[in-house]
């Protein structure tokens, strides 16, 4: 990172892009180690899940058609029910596990390339056996935060669930209740977008600061504020790549549209390179845009300081106070 930190404030989209691209190209033999050990295999994780609960569901959806077309009471329908039954176990164990080894490389991760662009930030000497005994110890930080925005995002899907529900009771069938229902859905997904956002720099927040949890939510609110724009396109330019390869995955490889099984292997392996990139490219993003975000709020961040706070990581850890990261404000 070449430039200045009072310059960050002034990056648009491109220019965050453009940044993020000269961090991966300048430092590409630690970010291709983090990426072999930690990215990759979010992105195999990610794509093979797609693949098995395509065949679970697709045989839980022929038993289903089956045992609708076989009288009750008879052997084979019960037979057919028990099947049905372990099926919808396997499939929910699946999504389970799933769910659990993708949470976790996910925050190894984002511990590895947050933690890689601060010492690059500040300097220091970064070697992926220094990153790699880091992770554990940023990661358990991470997790709190997780769990916190978790919650959050567990409360508002309630709220908007009874939200629905009154409305339902109120005026679902009046004239104009269908408007009304598309602007709530309209204010859920925006409030949606907005959660994520703020989870996405509160993770930042947690290994460059002394905050996580519930403070880190709360600092990453403040300094969204002024780059909210900016972070909502980055936000949807990030996830319109991640569903197109999602999609492509999905009906080339998963359904194989059209395509042999030649095509459907190197479709494949196509999408999984994509995606990993993918990943990289939006860890790398993420911390930028920390750094733009302090930046526009005239909050220095001292090279020194932060490079300290970087050092305990390998001790016994001791968080640096807010006070040492955020030096005084300066002036434009």
């Amino acid at each position: 990172m070449d430039r200045e930190q009072e310059e960050m404030q002034f990056l648009g989209l491109f220019g965050v892009y453009k940044e993020s691209y000269k961090i991966i190209v300048a430092w590409r033999k630690i970010f291709s180690q983090i990426t072999l050990t930690l990215i990759l295999p979010l992105s195999f994780i990610f794509l093979i899940h797609i693949e098995v609960s395509n065949v679970l569901f697709r045989k839980i959806a022929h038993n289903t058609q089956q045992i609708m077309e076989t009288p009750q009471g008879t052997p084979q329908y019960h037979n057919l029910s028990d099947m049905i039954s372990s099926e919808w176990a396997t499939f929910w164990l699946f999504k389970l596990i799933y769910y659990t080894f993708f949470l976790i490389f996910s925050l190894l991760s984002t511990s590895a390339v947050v933690y890689t662009i601060a010492s690059i930030y500040t300097a220091r000497d970064v070697t992926f056996s220094r990153v790699m005994s880091v992770v554990p110890k940023v990661w358990k930080r991470l997790m709190v935060t997780f769990l916190c925005t978790f919650m959050a995002f567990f409360a508002y899907n309630v709220m908007a669930i009874l939200v629905v529900i009154i409305w339902a009771l109120t005026i679902g069938g009046r004239s104009g209740g269908v408007a009304m229902l598309v602007v709530i859905g309209i204010l859920y997904f925006a409030g949606l977008v907005y959660l994520t956002v703020i989870w996405q720099l509160a993770s930042v927040v947690t290994v460059l600061e002394d905050s996580y949890g519930v403070q880190a939510m709360m600092k990453s609110n403040e300094l969204i504020k002024g780059k909210m724009g900016l972070s909502i396109v980055i936000f949807f330019m990030l996830n319109v790549c991640f569903f197109v390869i999602q999609f492509l995955f999905t009906r080339l490889v998963v359904r194989g549209w059209r395509v042999d099984s030649v095509d459907r292997t190197a479709y494949g392996i196509l999408c999984f390179l994509l995606l990993s990139h993918l990943f990289l490219f939006g860890l790398v993003i993420q911390t930028v845009l920390y750094f733009v975000c302090k930046s526009y709020h005239h909050q220095n961040i001292d090279k020194s300081a932060l490079s300290d706070h970087l050092e305990v990581y390998h001790g016994e850890y001791e968080p640096l106070k807010a006070k040492d990261v955020q030096l005084e404000q300066y002036h434009v």
